[in-house]
């Protein structure tokens, strides 16, 4: 496997500009800082690229293909494109990371592989890479999660995992990262917290972001192939940001080439707590051992927050975002829950393919941009399937589409 596990930042202390560095207690920092020479040990070792780019190839099935969305492409007049991770064995890039984790977690001689999920992608991925290395997994997830996301709860059991309900707060992503972070302190020698984005104190960001880089170095090569250059633009959504620095990373330096993050504004950025939209509305705080942007509440407290996807209700996010947004290499746009919802709708009856609602807020604005006389190719990062929240989007959305929900 290519080793390209090498990008400028973030530096030695971990930080991105500003953003990022560990802010934990220092009993704890000792345990970081084993994981850290650990990683950046292994990210050298042949015998381990070897290994993960046979498990990417044979088992995740990678390379995930782009796909030209004909029909997208001429109704809204611009060449839009999919990078289709939802086609990753368990349905959405978080797989890339989680195999990558669970065998740091194996060489380090770690028992248990514990992490938060909100859609419940990263826990099934997580679940599947420790049932594969043969690891004991805990997932925490927000009791709210766990029945809107149903289908990816069963897997997680199917796969052995233990599934453990965060039940203060609103019950959803945050409430399980903080319910998380709880259980690792109780353990940090025999566990390892598999951080499911690109957030946590160093070096979660950088490692988490240089699995990631897989989706991005695909991409590039790909898309040459297929058009003969680099794709005018790149969307994603953001939640934590995974998926989106994934896709980013291997176009930087490729200032031709304008990248698109995209929050969730839910029920508009005007009401607190009623959006998640950290880099519209947010400012620099410390939450979760890190810095970056956050919505912080009246006391500067972490800010309720709330999406139709369950996967990007985080009041943060992570710190290369931060910095990307500071420096403006990045733009940063927030969709709403209305918008995420027709554009899910319009992929699965256009073009077959069904997206999880996360990845419906990127389609919604690549459609708002072709719609807005952008005429350039658009490249999206269709980073989920959407099988996972087909009842909800029924129960909830089925009837403006005409479908029965008594289906």
């Amino acid at each position: 496997m290519k080793n390209t596990f090498h990008h400028p930042l973030p530096d030695k202390n971990g930080y991105f500009g500003p953003y990022g560095g560990s802010f934990i207690p220092d009993e704890l920092q000792k345990i970081i800082d084993e994981i850290t020479e650990a990683y950046l040990r292994i990210r050298e070792d042949p015998e381990f690229l070897t290994e993960l780019a046979e498990l990417y190839q044979h088992y995740v099935g990678r390379p995930s293909p782009i796909f030209h969305a004909r029909n997208l492409s001429t109704k809204y007049g611009t060449d839009i494109y999919l990078k289709r991770e939802d086609l990753n064995h368990t349905g959405a890039h978080k797989i890339n990371h989680c195999l990558g984790e669970a065998l740091l977690a194996k060489k380090m001689s770690k028992k248990k592989l514990i992490a938060e999920t909100g859609a419940g992608q990263h826990g099934v991925a997580l679940a599947t890479a420790a049932a594969l290395v043969g690891l004991e997994c805990d997932i925490y997830m927000g009791e709210v999660d766990i029945v809107k996301e149903h289908p990816n709860v069963v897997r997680m059991h199917i796969l052995g995992a233990k599934v453990i309900p965060a039940t203060h707060g609103r019950k959803t992503l945050k409430e399980a990262v903080d319910a998380a972070f709880g259980g690792y302190l109780e353990d940090p020698v025999t566990q390892l917290y598999a951080i499911g984005s690109v957030v946590g104190p160093h070096p979660f960001p950088m490692m988490v972001r240089d699995f990631q880089s897989i989706v991005g170095n695909e991409a590039k090569e790909q898309f040459a192939e297929m058009t003969g250059g680099l794709p005018n633009n790149l969307v994603a959504c953001v939640g934590g940001g995974s998926n989106a620095i994934g896709l980013f990373s291997a176009f930087l330096e490729d200032e031709s080439v304008k990248m698109y993050g995209v929050e969730p504004s839910g029920h508009g950025l005007e009401k607190d707590g009623e959006h998640a939209a950290t880099l519209s509305k947010g400012e620099p705080g410390v939450m979760h051992g890190f810095k970056s942007y956050m919505l912080k509440d009246a006391e500067g407290e972490p800010q309720e927050v709330y999406s139709v996807a369950s996967g990007l209700d985080y009041p943060s996010v992570g710190p290369q975002h931060s910095y990307l947004k500071d420096s403006g290499r990045v733009t940063y746009e927030s969709v709403d829950d209305r918008e995420a919802i027709d554009a899910f709708f319009e992929l699965s009856r256009l073009e077959g393919i069904i997206p999880a609602v996360e990845s419906a807020h990127a389609l919604a604005q690549a459609l708002r941009m072709a719609n807005n006389g952008e005429k350039g190719s658009i490249l999206v990062n269709l980073s989920g399937r959407g099988d996972k929240d087909i009842d909800f989007v029924v129960d909830n959305y089925g009837k403006d589409y005409g479908i029965d929900s008594e289906l």
